[in-house]
């Protein structure tokens, strides 16, 4: 198999498609590299409206947190990234900086060629989106639950005093 395929494979967004819906779809991805370090995509900055699916390395997810930058998540193999882009969203909604962690290759799954495909295969599109709404939940449910344990440990640290 081929690196975007096997990443296609390892998304949430190939859950529901057969190996031509895949093949299709993997005829939409462009490959991009990033050196360790380099932004990939920040606040306020340049970006196109396209689907990350990370390929190869990793990316950190950084938040700005006072003056500093603090590290949310360490993204791998399979993971998406500008998902607000993608589905419509413009730069003011981008809140997360994204840095490449090694040596890293994304998978670009632009709007425009994405869209295309409403129309002729549009099943593809919907499991595509179902996987997209999958990971999102996916990142609430984690959120949710770090938020849940932080408040009991700060309920807990009160009780002391």
């Amino acid at each position: 198999m081929s690196l975007v395929t096997d990443t296609l494979r390892a998304s949430t967004i190939t859950e529901g498609l057969n190996d031509v819906e895949v093949g299709i779809l993997a005829g939409l991805c462009e490959i991009i590299e990033y050196k360790d370090g380099e932004v990939i995509l920040k606040p306020g900055g340049p970006y196109t409206p396209s689907l990350y699916i990370l390929a190869q390395g990793g990316i950190d997810v950084k938040v700005l947190a006072g003056e500093e930058e603090s590290s949310l998540n360490v993204l791998k193999q399979g993971d998406l990234a500008a998902v607000i882009t993608f589905v419509g969203g413009d730069s003011s909604e981008i809140s997360a900086s994204l840095y490449a962690v090694g040596d890293v290759k994304v998978l670009s799954l632009d709007q425009t060629r994405f869209k295309s495909l409403v129309e002729t295969h549009p099943m593809l599109v919907y499991h595509v989106m179902q996987g997209v709404v999958r990971n999102v939940d996916r990142i609430v449910r984690i959120v949710n639950d770090q938020s849940a344990e932080m408040n009991e440990y700060i309920c807990h640290a009160n009780i002391h005093y």
